[in-house]
């Protein structure tokens, strides 16, 4: 296969084959780009069906997304742009949220603000320091490591930096990992695009079927689901081989791997004939996988809204609940289980339903995970299961009664990434100690040196923009891009109604904006979750 670096001696009259790997956001934006660029495009996808982590299920008669809940700032965000597009409604929460203590007990509503606002102007100055100084930061110095220190220094007394360092913690899901793995020295990467975080009420179902269109809706992609592709050969010189899971073979010009950054983890050392570039499995095995999960309990009423005569109140409680690392639960001690929960209940209507959204992260995460991993959801073990671990939590709310049949679950629902190996078992790339180039990691996934050479690009979340790594967003400017380059070295032109383009090259060198800007308009982290 003649090299693209020299690519500009191919016949503009060839029309090229390119198979896309993967029918997730990224894979379906670099199928709708190349497809509209008139490219022939073949996309085979593992699953039964498209979106990859963007997924939807119905729980207690509601439907739930399961993998992202979240649009990361609004502002030139193209998923925002869709959902506005879509009609998809969204919630941009309050900023106040109810915090229970190690002890299980509510702290007032003053005391919440107070911690919340403390530790994420701790966050907003780590972007800052991590930005511009991390070429000098100890690979080895946590995040946390950071708070600590930062706490010392002011004086701060036992008992309240302590509920400080707790609140800390809580910046776990946002990268599904324990805040204490988090690297300062590339801390920066965890920045996202500026505007506010909102929720995606109606859930992602609209934007994924937008996105989807040219795919399912059109002949102009050959769509393949129930298709696992196990292996890529170069070797050949008229293209890239393809095997597939039930040992088909096809032969294509071009091949987009989309596969998320887990499923590379797990297959780049043997997927791939010749091997990868030394670089590029260095890369791909030094940055890390998050552990996100998401349980859903629902009822038959919210019963932490009743206010006065048992009516609802949404001014009663508020959107988000914090509960520290319990003490009060039997757990591993060198395991935080620290919970962020969002009341669904508070969504615009018609979206709103009576159900607490959990994020549960890192060891904690896998245990639950590990508790229903053989087990058929809905079943009465299943259910059982995670009521035990939810219980402790749920009860301590307004209101909540055991022998009030209102405060009895009707139906729980848990994610189980860590058990799918399409999703390459876990949930998105992080940053964590001990990592030294991590910034040049992700350039070396997202060019993909002595790789595209060969005829093969990746695109994913994880070789996204700076400012949107590990989000939708990203995936979707990652598919893009990769099909830009695609075509601009075929001499192919993107039609103009390709509607947004990827940031410049320059946009993402260092974060470098003014985040003192964000902290009148971010009191606290609630918004920041996945």
């Amino acid at each position: 296969m003649q090299s693209l670096r020299h690519a500009n001696t191919l016949s503009s009259a060839k029309v090229p084959h390119i198979a896309v790997i993967g029918a997730g956001i990224a894979g379906l934006r670099c199928s709708d780009v190349l497809a509209r660029s008139g490219c022939k495009v073949t996309l085979l996808e593992a699953r039964n069906r498209i979106g990859g982590r963007v997924h939807q299920v119905e729980t207690g008669g509601h439907l739930v997304d399961m993998g992202p809940n979240w649009i990361h700032g609004t502002k030139g965000n193209p998923i925002m742009s869709l959902a506005e597009k879509t009609g998809t409604k969204v919630l941009d929460p309050e900023e106040d949220g109810a915090l229970y203590d190690a002890s299980g007990k509510r702290r007032t509503d003053a005391e919440a603000v107070q911690m919340s606002g403390k530790i994420w102007d701790m966050v907003v100055d780590a972007f800052k320091y991590s930005d511009e100084h991390s070429a000098t930061i100890d690979s080895r110095v946590s995040l946390y490591e950071y708070f600590q220190e930062k706490l010392s220094k002011a004086g701060t007394d036992e008992r309240h930096r302590d509920d400080l360092l707790h609140e800390a913690q809580m910046w776990g899901p946002f990268v599904g990992d324990p805040v204490e793995k988090q690297s300062l020295k590339f801390f920066f990467l965890e920045e996202c695009i500026e505007g506010e975080n909102v929720f995606v009420a109606s859930t992602y179902k609209n934007i994924l079927n937008y996105i989807g269109k040219t795919v399912t809706e059109t002949d102009k992609v050959d769509l393949h689901l129930n298709t696992e592709v196990v292996h890529f050969d170069t070797t050949a010189t008229n293209g890239v081989t393809v095997t597939t899971s039930t040992g088909q073979k096809s032969t294509f010009d071009q091949v987009v791997v989309t596969c998320p950054l887990g499923w590379l983890k797990c297959n780049h050392a043997t997927s791939f004939t010749p091997a990868l570039p030394t670089r590029i499995s260095e890369a791909i095995q030094h940055i890390n996988y998050g552990r996100l999960e998401k349980l859903y309990v629902t009822f038959p009423s919210a019963f932490w809204l009743r206010g006065a005569n048992n009516t609802e109140d949404k001014e009663n409680f508020p959107v988000f609940t914090h509960f520290h690392d319990p003490s009060y639960i039997d757990h591993p001690k060198t395991e935080a289980w620290n919970q962020s929960v969002v009341s669904l209940a508070h969504l615009p209507s018609p979206c709103a339903h009576p159900t607490l959204l959990f994020y549960i992260y890192g060891p904690c995460a896998t245990h639950v995970v590990s508790s229903v991993k053989d087990l058929d959801p809905h079943t009465e073990r299943y259910n059982a299961v995670l009521r035990t671990f939810a219980e402790p939590f749920y009860s301590r709310l307004p209101t909540y009664s055991s022998s009030d049949p209102d405060c009895t679950p009707t139906s729980f629902l848990m994610t189980q990434w860590q058990n799918d190996r399409f999703a390459g078992n876990g949930s998105y790339c992080n940053f964590q100690v001990g990592l030294e180039h991590g910034d040049e990691d992700i350039q070396a996934m997202r060019a993909a040196d002595g790789l595209t050479e060969r005829g093969i690009w990746l695109a994913g979340e994880h070789t996204a923009p700076f400012i949107a790594l590990g989000t939708t967003t990203g995936a979707w400017w990652s598919g893009e891009g990769v099909a830009r380059r695609i075509c601009n070295a075929y001499g192919i032109d993107v039609p103009e109604d390709v509607d947004v383009s990827v940031p410049e090259d320059g946009d993402e060198v260092g974060v470098k904006k003014d985040l003192d800007a964000k902290k009148a308009d971010a009191a606290n982290m609630n918004g920041l979750a996945i």
